[in-house]
């Protein structure tokens, strides 16, 4: 509907451990939908391997109040050294507190970090929050990367989430090649209900107006750090 014809499907918490409802979507589209997985740090390296044969390119971790983590920051950075071997990366998913702590920990990894939802930052906090500003300290380490996805989430103002725009936008005119975009779908745990997905797609060209960092944030960022065939 939207024309997205690569993406990454990135596990549920809803499914926890169990990842295979995410391989089968994968299965749809092999080489075109990749995959973020759950697994606990004790993962079996047949089932990395597993993972890792089927598309999957990399594993997420929460730090959300709401969410079991599973695993202490050392105790990831640790794993991250057997991530490596496969060739996936560490996606995490922490409260905006978190970000300074956890991402001076996380700076130890043997992968990329990617950073989810824009480090779930609050809008109605303003650019000059120490969250942000935490992100924005982060990103300055070439290890680490960001989805400038969750405006849904971010926005204290509601649709159409103007006030979470500028936040995205910094971080794709600062960090250009490290900055993905990302749906949220279906969108769990959001007071409200889901949000029209069609508004945060009409955002995507707020936050990228550049033709030049639109194609990075859309195209070329994701086909190279995730290696979609071709």
């Amino acid at each position: 509907m939207f024309g997205i014809e690569r993406c990454v499907i990135v596990q549920s918490g809803c499914h926890g451990y169990d990842n295979s409802a995410m391989l089968e979507a994968m299965a749809a589209r092999p080489g075109r939908y990749l995959g973020i997985a759950l697994v606990p740090i004790d993962v079996a390296d047949a089932t990395l391997a597993d993972l890792a044969a089927h598309g999957v390119r990399g594993v997420r971790f929460n730090f959300m109040p709401h969410l079991e983590v599973g695993a202490s920051a050392q105790d990831i950075v640790a794993f991250s050294h057997r991530l490596a071997d496969y060739g996936m990366h560490l996606q995490i998913h922490l409260a905006p507190q978190l970000i300074a702590e956890t991402g001076a920990i996380l700076a130890a990894a043997a992968t990329p970090v990617v950073i989810d939802h824009m480090g779930r930052i609050d809008a109605a906090a303003g650019p000059d929050q120490e969250p942000f500003c935490a992100l924005m300290d982060l990103m300055e380490n070439e290890k680490f990367l960001v989805k400038v996805s969750g405006s849904e989430r971010a926005s204290a103002r509601g649709v159409p989430y103007d006030d979470a725009v500028p936040f995205a936008r910094r971080l794709v005119e600062t960090y250009p090649d490290r900055v993905f975009w990302g749906t949220d779908w279906p969108h769990p745990n959001l007071a409200g209900g889901p949000p029209d997905d069609g508004v945060l797609v009409d955002l995507i060209a707020r936050i990228a107006p550049d033709p030049a960092h639109l194609r990075a944030l859309m195209v070329d960022n994701p086909q190279r750090f995730y290696r979609f065939e071709d």
